[in-house]
């Protein structure tokens, strides 16, 4: 069906008083959201001379250095900043503390802590596990003050 010159101006203008409605309507939007933002804005006069807020501020985070645990396991030497994680890495037999530290420290996959170990895949991950429950139990102990030994 062709369409008629008239036809296609009409459309024309019906378009572009859509267009200038929308734009108008976005502009309308876009200055409200504005004058909310406004509204809850603060100025920086207000909160210094107002309520005295210090402008800067140091965080203690920053100021005090971790303290430092080191911690020798394989003949290298890792530095904790947990106290009761580097006393409960101490506590369990050097064979299951080369597993954890091959594991978590040098990412070995339990196959290649088996084959070093000669055990399967599976026994490595039960003794990760183990010894993981172990130092948990050791840590809670530790936290809490409390004297208790943990036979691995």
């Amino acid at each position: 069906m062709p369409c008629t010159e008239a036809y296609k101006e009409h459309i024309m203008y019906m378009f572009n008083g859509f267009c200038k409605t929308v734009i108008r309507f976005a502009a309308i939007n876009a200055w409200r959201d504005r004058s909310r933002r406004r509204q809850k804005e603060i100025s920086l006069e207000y909160l210094t001379e107002e309520k005295f807020y210090p402008l800067g501020t140091t965080d203690e985070y920053f100021e005090a250095p971790y303290e430092e645990h080191p911690i020798t396991i394989c003949g290298q030497t890792v530095i904790l900043t947990n106290g009761e994680l580097a006393a409960a890495l101490l506590s369990p037999p050097e064979k299951n503390r080369e597993i954890i530290f091959l594991y978590f420290f040098r990412q070995y996959t339990q196959q290649e802590i088996g084959e070093m170990y000669g055990r399967c895949r599976s026994t490595t991950g039960y003794q990760i596990s183990r010894t993981l429950r172990l130092l948990q139990k050791k840590m809670e102990v530790l936290s809490h003050g409390e004297s208790e030994s943990f036979a691995l």
